[in-house]
């Protein structure tokens, strides 16, 4: 198959953690340089940065989808696929990214359902101070992004020891980690493109 390198593919890239010094956002920016060094544009956000409620039915009947959640909608229209970290909470993914989802994935009137979601690709990873890197939360991740039919990536990292696995500048103290996960944005980037 020939790639059209004249297509420039937008990566959205966040973390499932509201932390200030998350190590889920540290870990998604190494894949989001991978995906930026084959000529992926960048969007990187903060979920941190769009508060909103709980997901709730009867809000959303009487009020419509929350600002916050429309403004992330616009940002999210604009990409072809997704850069996600997600922390593990009790070997679940964390409610922040959970709420997220489900308020982005509700339709604002006259819009096609899922259209935030559907046909876009994804790659997942996570880093955790436990032993399975965050692996059980990376589980449930991969099976709603399905549901919404976001095609993701068979190839995910989840690092264990996270509290000893960054260097001072960002990068991995694991070098053959941190090619991992460079490798990991790039084949996202390459096979969003592919399917553009």
């Amino acid at each position: 198959m020939v790639i059209d390198t004249n297509v420039t593919v937008k990566i959205l890239a966040f973390s499932g953690s509201s932390r200030e010094g998350s190590l889920n956002k540290k870990l998604v920016a190494i894949a989001a340089d991978g995906a930026r060094n084959t000529g992926a544009e960048i969007i990187t956000v903060d979920l941190a940065n769009y508060r909103m409620p709980i997901y709730d039915g009867d809000l959303e009947e009487e009020k419509g989808l929350p600002q916050e959640a429309e403004r992330l909608k616009s940002v999210i229209a604009k990409s072809d696929g997704f850069l996600v970290a997600s922390p593990e909470y009790n070997g679940g993914y964390s409610p922040l990214l959970k709420n997220t989802i489900d308020w982005i994935s509700r339709p604002s009137p006259g819009e096609p359902r899922l259209v935030s979601f559907a046909g876009k690709t994804a790659a997942l990873m996570s880093v955790s101070p436990g032993f399975l890197g965050g692996i059980r939360g990376l589980a449930q991740v991969r099976q709603i992004l399905t549901n919404i039919q976001v095609i993701v990536l068979p190839d995910q990292v989840a690092l264990p020891n996270a509290h000893a696995a960054f260097n001072d500048n960002g990068s991995l103290s694991d070098e053959a980690q941190n090619d991992r996960i460079i490798a990991l944005g790039a084949n996202l980037a390459r096979f969003t493109q592919r399917l553009r």
